[in-house]
C-alpha cells in the first residue's frame, strides 16, 4: 500500500511551505513519526514526520520547491511484516537514479478540506495520508522550459486582476513569484511604472538589473510617465569580504519591513516612565514568584498588562485596516518580539485582555520555551493585533520600531538608567534619584491621529509608574 506524503495545514493564514532539506532519501527505511524533511512556511519553520513505517519509493518535492498546503512531498510505500508491499502501479518501490531525476509531475493538492493531523506524541504538525489527489497549480514557462509554479493566493489574485504572471520577475527560490512580488507589480501599474528589479543575493556582485515589461493594459485611470525608476549603485565585492545570502526568513522580514513602512506613514512618540515603583514591586515578588511559577519575573509581563490595560481603554489602537474601512477587533491578541538565531518573532497571546499579569508572564514563557525548543506553529505566531518589543538592556535608551501589519501600532521598551530626576515630595520640588525608562510608540498615521497616539502612550506610561499589579 502506497502512502502518499502531503503538505499538511499549518496554520490558518498558511497555504504553502517551501521544503528546505530531505533528511532522508529515496529507498531508505523509515518509521511513523520519523522527521522526514524541514519545510519553511512565512510564518515558522519546521519537520514533516513520516505518517508511517515503510519504504521511501519517491521523493516528488526538491530542495528549494515551494508546494502549496495538501501538494504531494513524497511516496512511501508501507511495510507489512518483515516485507514491503507492493504499491499501485506506477510507482516504484526502488526507482532508479535516472528515474529518481526526471522532471517531476505538478504537486497535487488533495481534495477536501486540508487540515492538520495529530500525530503520536509528535511535536510537529503530521502529514496527512490523502487518497484523492487533484492536479495543483501549475503554468507553462513562456520560453517553453519548465512550468513555472505559483502558489493558489498568486492564481487567485492574478486572475482577479487579468495578470499574465510570465511578465513578473519573481523574488522567491528559483525565481518564483511570491505574493509580495504580484503585488508590488499591481502597485505599479497603478503608479504607472512597470519595471522589475531582481537580484541574485547568493552571488557576491550579482548586478541589480531593470527591464521593462511587456505591455499590460493598466487600469484606466493609471498614466505612464516617461523614465526609468531610481536605481542605487550596487556594491561589488572586494577580497576579504564574506558573502551571506539571505535566509528564506530574513527575505520574508525584509519584505515586511519595506511594505509596512511603504504602505503605513508612521509616527512616532515618547514618553518617559518612572520604573522606581514597579521595579521595587519586581523585587518584592520574585523570589516568591520563582519558587512558585519555575521561573523568573521579568518586567515585561508587567508592562505587557499595562498594554492590554491601555488597549481597552483605547480600543482604536486594537484595529486594522481593510480596504477603507477601520476595524476595531474584539480581542486584544498582543504579540510579543522575540529575538532568535534565524531572525525575529513575534509569538502572540491570544485574548489577553481576560488575562491577569500572572497569566501573561506564564503564556510569555510558555512561548519562550517552544521558541527555544524549535515548537513554535504558525498558529502561535499569526493573529496579532497590537505588538511590544523590548530589544534588551545594552546600549538601547529608545527607538522606534517598524508597525507588524496590519496592525495599528507597536510599542518599544527602553533599557533602564537611574538618573536625577525632579519629583515632588510634600508640595515641594525635589531632585531625587529614579528609576527611569522611554517607551516609545509608533503608530500609523492613516488612522490614528496624534492626539490619540499621545493620549494612549501617556496612559500606560501612568499604569506602568502606578504599579498596581497582582502578583
Amino acid at each position: 500500500m502506497a502512502i502518499e506524503v502531503a503538505m499538511p495545514q499549518m496554520g490558518e493564514s498558511v497555504v504553502e511551505g517551501t521544503v528546505t532539506k530531505w533528511l532522508v532519501k529515496e529507498g531508505d527505511l523509515v518509521k511513523e513519526d520519523q522527521p522526514l524533511c524541514e519545510i519553511s512556511t512565512d510564518k515558522v519553520d519546521t519537520e514533516i514526520p513520516s505518517p508511517g513505517t515503510g519504504r521511501i519509493a519517491r521523493i516528488v518535492a526538491q530542495e528549494g520547491e515551494t508546494i502549496a498546503v495538501g501538494g504531494q512531498l513524497a511516496i512511501i510505500e508501507e511495510r507489512d511484516g518483515e516485507g514491503v508491499q507492493q504499491g499501485s502501479p506506477g510507482i516504484p518501490v526502488n526507482p532508479s537514479r535516472s528515474e529518481a531525476h526526471q522532471p517531476q509531475p505538478p504537486p497535487r493538492i488533495a481534495g477536501g478540506e486540508a487540515r492538520l493531523e495529530p500525530g503520536r506524541g509528535a511535536s510537529s504538525p503530521v502529514a496527512v495520508i490523502r487518497s484523492a489527489p487533484r492536479q495543483a497549480q501549475a503554468a507553462p514557462a513562456a520560453d517553453g522550459g519548465a512550468p513555472r509554479r505559483y502558489s493558489p493566493v498568486v492564481l487567485r489574485m492574478a486572475q482577479e486582476h487579468g495578470v499574465d504572471l510570465d511578465l513578473i520577475s519573481g523574488t522567491g527560490i528559483d525565481g518564483r513569484v511570491t505574493k509580495r512580488d504580484l503585488q508590488q507589480y499591481l502597485d505599479s501599474l497603478r503608479s504607472g511604472s512597470a519595471a522589475v528589479t531582481s537580484a541574485n543575493p547568493a552571488q557576491p556582485g550579482a548586478a541589480v538589473t531593470s527591464s521593462p515589461l511587456r505591455a499590460v493594459p493598466p487600469p484606466a485611470a493609471a498614466t505612464r510617465p516617461a523614465g526609468a525608476a531610481y536605481l542605487p549603485p550596487v556594491y561589488q565585492p572586494r577580497q576579504g569580504d564574506v558573502s551571506e545570502p539571505f535566509t528564506r526568513r530574513r527575505k520574508l522580514i525584509a519584505e515586511h519591513m519595506v511594505y509596512s513602512k511603504t504602505h503605513s506613514p508612521h509616527v512616532g512618540t515618547l514618553a518617559e516612565i518612572d520604573m522606581t515603583r514597579v521595579t521595587r514591586l519586581r523585587e518584592t515578588h520574585k523570589q516568591a514568584f520563582q519558587e512558585r511559577e519555575g521561573f523568573g519575573l521579568t518586567l515585561l509581563p508587567l508592562v505587557a498588562a499595562a498594554t492590554v490595560r491601555a488597549l481597552k481603554e483605547f480600543p482604536r489602537m486594537n484595529a486594522a485596516v481593510v480596504g477603507d474601512s477601520l476595524v476595531i477587533r474584539k480581542e486584544i491578541n498582543l504579540g510579543i518580539a522575540m529575538d532568535t538565531e534565524e531572525g525575529l518573532l513575534v509569538p502572540v497571546l491570544k485574548r489577553a485582555e481576560g488575562m491577569s499579569v500572572v497569566g501573561i508572564a506564564r503564556e510569555i514563557e510558555t512561548l519562550r520555551r517552544k521558541i527555544a525548543d524549535r515548537k513554535i506553529t504558525a498558529d502561535d505566531l499569526a493573529g496579532g493585533s497590537f505588538t511590544l518589543s523590548n530589544p534588551g538592556r545594552e546600549g538601547n535608551l529608545f527607538g522606534f520600531a517598524i508597525i507588524n501589519q496590519p496592525q495599528m501600532g507597536i510599542l518599544r521598551m527602553g533599557e533602564l538608567k537611574k538618573r536625577p530626576v525632579v519629583i515632588e515630595v510634600d508640595g515641594e520640588d525635589a531632585i531625587a534619584i529614579r528609576v527611569m525608562m522611554y517607551l516609545a510608540l509608533s503608530y500609523d498615521h492613516r488612522v490614528i491621529d496624534g492626539v490619540l497616539g499621545n493620549r494612549f502612550l501617556y496612559r500606560t506610561g501612568k499604569i506602568i509608574e502606578e504599579a498596581d499589579f497582582e502578583l
